[in-house]
């Protein structure tokens, strides 16, 4: 007589197309390993190398242009911040409005970034390309006279 047959075991018909793990929840199938090697061999340099060879292949270069200005705002910013910190904050007016300035700057650029994406073009059907940068243009016309008048 055959030994009986558990109903968590597999069939030997199901045990050659997958690997199944019996859980308390069910049967999950199983990753093979071959699988789970070959992803955990990437190291974090891999990884980042993949994502920006994607980012350079995938992305138009109007979006990319956008990036490189708002990585500048960054950069600008924390210099500013930084200079305050080492130097003070005498003329406290002017920091502030700089920094806003800055900041309020990089908000509107993602804004734009956002509108012109060609991936989000579902969401923002009614904003065209060009609409997007004369809201862009006026909104930053406004952030600054504000920023201007702010200083004194």
């Amino acid at each position: 007589m055959a030994p009986k047959r558990s109903a968590r075991e597999p069939t030997p018909s199901s045990a050659t197309t997958a690997q199944i793990s019996s859980t308390g929840a069910g049967s999950v199938p199983v990753v093979p390993s071959s699988k789970k090697a070959a992803s955990a061999n990437q190291s974090p340099q891999d990884i980042a190398l993949g994502i920006w060879k994607n980012y350079l292949d995938a992305t138009p270069q109007r979006t990319k242009l956008i990036d490189v200005f708002m990585s500048f705002l960054v950069v600008v910013g924390v210099l500013q911040f930084v200079y305050c910190v080492i130097a003070g904050n005498y003329p406290f007016n002017a920091f502030l409005s700089g920094f806003s300035a800055t900041v309020g700057q990089f908000v509107l650029t993602a804004s734009l970034r956002i509108q012109t994406n060609v991936e989000n073009k579902a969401e923002f059907s009614s904003v065209s390309p060009e609409r997007a940068f004369a809201d862009y243009v006026f909104g930053s016309l406004i952030l600054h006279f504000f920023c201007v008048n702010f200083i004194n």
